[in-house]
């Protein structure tokens, strides 16, 4: 099929706010000019399609030989700005087919979409974008697609299960997931209780997923994400306790949905000195099993400096430093270094953790991983997404959901962040 391509190079920072401007120039556009893709952006390992009419449909799928996203749009035609960012390095729009476009996202590294949905009546679509292993990316290269609709019901207040429409096809029903609309973090937010001798360090938990948002479905017995690692952090964080070394609060200790920001914030808050958030992970490929642990990428770091130090409000404390008071040029070099010593703090508390949890829990080879995951962008605090098994498994979900098997992450949770403090204490 011939395609006719509108090349678009890396958006500039401005991009959001011409978009916008397109936005609300949209609803004066004559007929000729509608049904067209108003702006395409990348922003929070998200990627939102914005069009001037509603879609009748869409789907994605990936291809590699350079690793790309493609995105096929039913009744829309190319056209609007794009801005890259995160894993996509570049974006490109052509005509295809009667009506309709072609979107393909070139990749800086391996990723996919996991899950999304249309909302605004049909104008607007969200798909969520994963960082995954090379090898993975490669499994699901030229496979199936991934297929959206939008409601068919204009600005109807649409139950969750309903809201995700989304159908995939039959190599990718190994695991089940519910997209839902994200929102902004709430201002205010209480903290919670901290537990434990005050003059300890502080280690925050996080319980992946909450609320209306499940996370992954295991097709073994239909267990849900969010009910395991709020199991698995309270059997962390009980063993902690018992040990009587740190003090421990959790980001939500019930079926809570917290927005990423909040999650880290929190922490931030409290002043914590280590954040570590709890997931159990999902694959096309049942066989896949074992725990990995996932630091920042220096790529994502770079993003994230450069984002601090271009915000117009800089009262912020940064590791017990105000930007507001320091010129622009200090800014960001504080935020920098700062930002690489956490980084490189969280990348050894990885390489510990998957020494001790090597033998008590299934580990992955090549366990430590890094990615552009928003859970993992506070500036000045370690941080670690331990990704305890798959639920697509069988044998990681039965761990998971036994009493036994969270004992065992607990374990190797509580020697690491032990032998973390005392190294800390012994160097200082």
């Amino acid at each position: 099929m011939a395609l006719r391509w509108t090349i678009f190079g890396i958006g500039r920072a401005g991009a959001l706010h011409a978009a916008a401007l397109i936005l609300s120039c949209a609803t004066l556009a004559s007929p000729a000019a509608a049904q067209r893709v108003d702006a395409v952006e990348v922003a929070n390992d998200r990627i939102v399609l914005r069009f001037d009419a509603p879609a009748h449909g869409a789907s994605s799928f990936t291809m590699a030989g350079p690793d790309r996203i493609v995105v096929d749009l039913d009744g829309i035609r190319p056209g609007g700005r794009s801005n890259a960012g995160g894993s996509v390095r570049a974006i490109r729009q052509g005509v295809r087919g009667d009506g309709g476009s072609r979107i393909v996202l070139d990749l800086t590294e391996s990723a996919m979409v996991t899950g999304g949905s249309f909302s605004d009546g049909g104008r607007r679509l969200t798909l969520d974008l994963r960082p995954v292993t090379v090898q993975r990316f490669a499994r699901a290269a030229g496979g199936g697609r991934m297929r959206f609709a939008p409601q068919p019901v204009v600005g109807a207040i649409v139950p969750v299960a309903s809201s995700a429409a989304m159908v995939v096809d039959r190599r990718q029903r190994a695991t089940a997931s519910v997209a839902v609309p994200v929102a902004r973090p709430r201002r205010g937010l209480p903290l919670p209780r901290v537990e434990g001798d005050a003059d300890r360090p502080l280690v925050v938990i996080d319980a992946g997923h909450g609320g209306h948002d499940p996370g992954a479905i295991s097709p073994h017995g239909g267990l849900r994400e969010k009910d395991l690692t709020l199991k698995t952090a309270r059997a962390i964080r009980d063993a902690l306790l018992a040990g009587g070394r740190v003090r421990i609060a959790m980001t939500r200790d019930r079926d809570q949905f917290l927005v990423l920001q909040e999650r880290y914030a929190i922490a931030r808050r409290l002043g914590g000195s280590l954040f570590i958030s709890v997931h159990c992970d999902s694959a096309d490929n049942p066989d896949a099993s074992g725990a990995s642990i996932y630091t920042l990428s220096e790529v994502a770091s770079d993003r994230e400096a450069a984002r601090l130090a271009a915000r117009e409000n800089k009262a912020d404390i940064l590791a017990g430093v105000d930007l507001g008071r320091q010129p622009a040029d200090i800014s960001s070099i504080l935020i920098d270094l700062t930002q690489r010593e956490t980084m490189n703090e969280s990348a050894g508390f990885a390489r510990l953790l998957g020494r001790e949890a090597k033998g008590v829990i299934p580990l992955k080879s090549n366990y430590h991983r890094m990615a552009s995951l928003m859970v993992l962008k506070a500036p000045d605090l370690p941080s670690i997404l331990f990704e305890t098994g798959y639920l697509s498994n069988e044998g990681d979900a039965k761990r998971l959901d036994s009493v036994e098997g969270r004992k065992a992450i607990a374990k190797s949770v509580t020697q690491a962040v032990e032998i973390h403090f005392a190294r800390r204490m012994a160097a200082r």
